[in-house]
């Protein structure tokens, strides 16, 4: 393809040197760019000619852009401009040529466009950080990337940064390799397979077993469990891989590319995600990634020695640690959900190998089961969902269902993450062969009670039912005493829960904002009975007086006449009279004759959220109390004197379960009446899990995002610092928490932190400010309390 370039384009004047490589490299930019690649590639040399760059950079840029664009696409070119325009004021025009000379090298290493914007952030962050080491880096970085992932040399490269800081020659000595502690943590970073290394082996292994191209990609493994997945039919693995037992790092990577070719190969459509919880899920496609093996043995049987040799490792090196537990749980019957896990590991096995047994008889009948209906069934994903619903119900009964966090962790090596495998809202993520049409797709749609009564034993209606029908009254089973007050969605509905909302966290030590790193789901907690919040004022009429005088202070006038006013809504006839007769007798008038009408109310609208965690369930030294029976009496309290003034407000609680599954529970929205419903919810509160404060209050200032009034307020109830299960260090949650009260404020939204944690000192100031909190030292005295500092704010 001809681009052809203007004899007075300003680059063929620049300098001879420029003018004789953009005619030499013409030919093979315009054959491997598309016209505006090839635009870019123009633009962006002259660019840095503008911006006073020497010759070298310009014509390091015009060699290396077209390979580049080869190996990762051609949509990285800007990236790779705006990455050396970031530079240029870190470092020297000689580095940010030598950053353009290793790109192609690097990007055949990395081999995927989003490793490659990974590399040019890194880069970015070392030049702020450790400039002088980046000429030896660069100058070595085809042995570096040789053998480490991108995420090995990043931690290289930090190790390096960080211990010789102040320490110059011996910091050019590490980044150059020339010092043993240099070449020490690269043998501990390196892995023991390259993705790179063995692509074009494992694409000629899939095509030589189904006669088809797949697309195969690496992807950071920045945690260790990282997984594999597929999406729009782009089989994404990690960038390297170590040896598993006696299983070389190629063997394992086959193992898993062939697994998930099996899914593109062997689902026909995706499994309806409708109205499961996550460990459902979780349980299903633990049998779907079975029925996709099975069909695959049968087509190459010598596969399935692979896969179940790498379950067996898995298994062994879990039984290694945990066979005493499990054998005293089993034999006593009192199973956890630490034995659910190994079980679990356990049954993928079985599925996989129909001569391996365990001791739990109820998961073995299942499993026999399913080998006994899979040769008939091997195309019907129905026997998944029905073997899976089964295995869950049965560990449910043993209230020993694991996390969602736990389950994600469950060694099972070669597979996926399974998002292929599910279809939500009756739309496939992965649009391919499972792509529905609209006018197939399963709808829902609201009837009546009389027409869902008629259609309750359907005999047609199964999981992909092209309707799904709800009734917008309670049905209730029939008894012939009268006596059960109990419906069908209580006996054996799925409390809902809402879509996940995904919000960034900060990172300190990085100095950025993790994108969609949180998820925070909405849920409900059981209803309580209304009259312990009745119980509740009961208890604490000794201090309704104060409650009541809160109300009448803060309660708006209404409309207040102001007299006096130079310019105002109409004549004050009192002061007109007065001015006329100061006329008459010849003094000068008042000029103060109107007045104006002037409305006084309230303009606020107020979030309080109340930390639910674990610790909540602690009772208070010298008392029957609970924290958590504290907080409920306070917001009871709050919410009464709330209501009484007219207020805009919600009574929100949160708790989380590691960065995946932040609760969020809604006890009273705004614009919703306090009635019974709402004390009901508040009876009902309880406490649990952990405290990842920042993405609550974030949640919570988005509530306060859609609501008109001027003034926003989140008032938090806390008994603690911001920590959860996931998380280490205790300083990254409370510098997330400090950056989510930092972006309400910027919004126009007040967080207000009312602590009872009597060590609050050490970190309550630098997360909410000088005056945003308060430190309460009697926590018994909290509901009487809470009303008044809501005056004091608020007044």
């Amino acid at each position: 393809m001809n681009h052809p370039i203007p004899d007075d384009h300003p680059l063929l004047l620049a300098s001879d040197e420029i003018a004789t490589v953009i005619v030499r490299s013409q030919s093979s930019a315009a054959h491997t760019l598309s016209p505006a690649g090839f635009d870019i590639w123009l633009t962006g040399a002259q660019t840095l000619q503008e911006q006073g760059r020497s010759d070298a950079v310009v014509v390091a840029w015009l060699e290396s852009m077209p390979e580049v664009a080869r190996e990762c696409g051609e949509d990285v070119l800007i990236d790779c401009l705006s990455a050396a325009l970031k530079m240029s004021s870190m470092t020297s025009g000689e580095v940010i040529a030598m950053t353009f000379s290793s790109l192609p090298s690097v990007a055949r290493n990395l081999g995927d466009a989003e490793l490659l914007r990974g590399y040019l952030s890194f880069l970015h962050r070392f030049a702020s950080t450790a400039a002088r080491g980046l000429r030896p880096m660069l100058l070595n970085m085809d042995e570096l990337l040789a053998k480490l992932t991108l995420t090995g040399l990043r931690r290289w490269a930090d190790f390096g940064a960080k211990a010789y800081r102040r320490d110059f020659k011996n910091l050019l000595q590490y980044f150059a390799l020339e010092s043993a502690d240099a070449k020490a943590v690269l043998q501990q970073e390196r892995r023991g397979v390259l993705f790179v290394k063995v692509q074009r082996k494992l694409n000629l292994y899939l095509r030589s077993l189904w006669g088809v191209d797949f697309f195969l990609r690496p992807t950071g493994s920045d945690h260790l469990d990282s997984r594999s997945y597929i999406d729009q039919h782009v089989l994404h693995l990690p960038d390297a891989v170590d040896d598993i037992g006696d299983v070389s790092g190629l063997e394992f990577y086959r193992a898993t590319v062939i697994h998930m070719a099996a899914h593109l190969r062997y689902a026909e459509k995706a499994i309806s995600a409708e109205e499961l919880s996550p460990a459902q899920m979780y349980f299903i496609a633990l049998f779907e990634d079975a029925r996709v093996e099975y069909i695959a043995t049968q087509a190459f049987p010598g596969i399935g020695k692979l896969w179940c040799e790498l379950l067996s490792a898995a298994v062994s090196k879990t039984m290694a640690s945990d066979a005493d537990a499990v054998a005293r749980a089993s034999a006593a019957k009192q199973y956890s959900a630490r034995h659910t896990l190994v079980l679990l590991q356990q049954t993928a096995l079985m599925l996989a190998d129909s001569n391996y047994a365990v001791d739990d008889t109820e998961v073995c009948s299942i499993v026999e089961l399913w080998h006994a209906e899979i040769s008939d069934r091997q195309r019907d994903n129905r026997l998944s969902w029905q073997r899976g619903i089964e295995l869950f119900n049965l560990f449910a009964s043993r209230r020993a269902v694991p996390s969602l966090r736990m389950l994600e962790q469950l060694d099972l090596p070669y597979r996926d993450d399974n998002r292929i495998v599910w279809q939500f809202d009756g739309y496939s993520a992965d649009r391919g062969s499972d792509y529905i049409p609209s006018s197939q797709r399963q709808v829902r749609r609201k009837v009546g009670l009389m027409e869902m009564v008629n259609e309750v034993d359907n005999e047609l209606a199964d999981d992909d039912a092209q309707e799904i029908w709800t009734c917008a009254d309670e049905l209730h089973p029939y008894e012939d005493d009268l006596s059960s007050t109990q419906s069908f969605n209580e006996m054996w509905g799925n409390e809902p829960v809402s879509d996940p909302y995904y919000y960034s966290e900060w990172d300190y030590q990085l100095q950025l904002s993790r994108p969609d790193w949180v998820s925070v789901y909405e849920r409900r907690q059981p209803l309580g009975d209304p009259a312990q919040i009745d119980a509740i004022m009961t208890e604490y009429k000794p201090i309704t007086h104060r409650i009541r005088q809160i109300i009448e202070l803060l309660t708006p006038v209404g409309v207040q006449r102001m007299r006096n006013q130079e310019d105002g809504d109409e004549i004050d006839l009192n002061a007109a009279i007065d001015a006329m007769i100061a006329i008459r007798m010849g003094e000068q008038p008042d000029s103060r004759i109107t007045m104006r009408n002037v409305l006084n109310e309230r303009d606020l609208a107020v979030v309080v959220l109340l930390d639910l965690s674990e610790s909540t369930n602690d009772t208070l030294r010298g008392s029957e109390k609970t924290v958590l029976s504290l907080t409920r009496e306070a917001a009871v309290l709050l919410a009464t004197a709330i209501e009484g003034i007219g207020d805009n407000f919600a009574l929100h609680g949160f708790a989380s379960d590691g960065r995946q599954d932040v609760q969020y529970y809604r006890y009273k929205d705004f614009g919703e009446h306090y009635g019974d419903e709402v004390r009901a919810r508040l009876a009902g509160m309880q406490g649990g899990l952990s405290t990842r404060m920042g993405a609550a209050i974030r949640h919570a200032g988005s509530h306060l995002a859609h609501q008109r009034e001027r003034r926003r307020l989140v008032l938090l109830v806390t008994d603690g610092e911001p920590a959860d299960i996931d998380e280490r260090d205790p300083q990254h949650l409370r510098h997330d928490a400090k950056k989510a009260v930092e972006q309400l404020q910027s919004q126009g939204v007040l967080t207000y932190c009312l602590t009872l944690d009597e060590d609050a000192d050490r970190y309550v100031k630098r997360i909410f400010g000088e005056n945003n909190y308060t430190i309460v030292d009697n926590v018994e005295r909290l509901p009487e309390q809470l009303p008044s500092l809501f005056a004091s704010l608020t007044g």
